[in-house]
């Protein structure tokens, strides 16, 4: 839910603001059936954190609509934060949430109640980011960022591919077992543990009966 995705450092906090904000006004005013959602966040303030940029967005909702500044005097309900490649992974290649929060790639803290309705508004924000930069701002400009956004996505999967493969690569020149090993392992282990404690109650039961015969 951010326009996180072109080179950021060229461009300021301010401008970015005037396009999430355009974007999210038109998108609202098209999806009337969020008036519900709209409303429930009546007064939230979220703070938007881009941590590889440093850019900080607010994000408030007032009157039934949002607006969004690089500042406000309002302590901010919800603080969210990622870098430039989670917000797209969030808005363009449309990831889960919680998912994403799960991975820690989106961070969340702050007010409990006003978190669960953020995440709620995000599940319910089904927003076509590329569309509506298009409808608001134009064809151009509107490709060009999706364009930025899926190629910023596409190369941290990338990144993501290649170091899982080069950890492989070094468990196996250490001779790791494989995660099927490891369950074949523990599977043995187990069976193991079976058999020994039920050869401990027959000695138990053994060292009784001798017990009686002695006594």
């Amino acid at each position: 839910m951010s326009v996180m995705f072109l080179p950021l450092r060229l461009i300021p906090v301010s401008v970015q603001c005037v396009v999430l904000s355009s974007v999210l006004q038109l998108f609202f005013q098209d999806n009337i059936e969020l008036e519900d959602t709209l409303d429930s966040l009546e007064g939230k303030v979220f703070r938007i954190f881009i941590k590889d940029t440093g850019a900080v967005l607010f994000i408030g909702f007032k009157a039934g609509s949002v607006w969004v500044h690089p500042s406000s005097e309002q302590r901010p309900d919800v603080k969210i934060e990622s870098t430039t490649t989670g917000f797209a992974r969030l808005s363009f290649a449309k990831e889960d949430p919680d998912a994403l929060v799960m991975q820690k790639v989106l961070k969340l803290s702050g007010d409990s109640e006003s978190m669960l309705l953020f995440q709620k508004l995000l599940h319910q924000l089904d927003l076509d980011w590329e569309v509506e930069l298009r409808h608001a701002f134009g064809d151009f400009f509107g490709r060009k960022v999706a364009k930025a956004a899926y190629g910023l996505v596409e190369a941290e999967k990338k990144m993501r591919d290649s170091s899982n493969q080069l950890i492989d690569q070094v468990l196996k020149a250490m001779d790791t077992p494989s995660e099927e090993r490891l369950q074949l392992w523990q599977a043995g282990v187990e069976s193991v543990s079976r058999k020994s404690a039920k050869l401990e109650r027959k000695l138990d039961k053994l060292e009784r009966l001798l017990s009686q015969v002695k006594a």
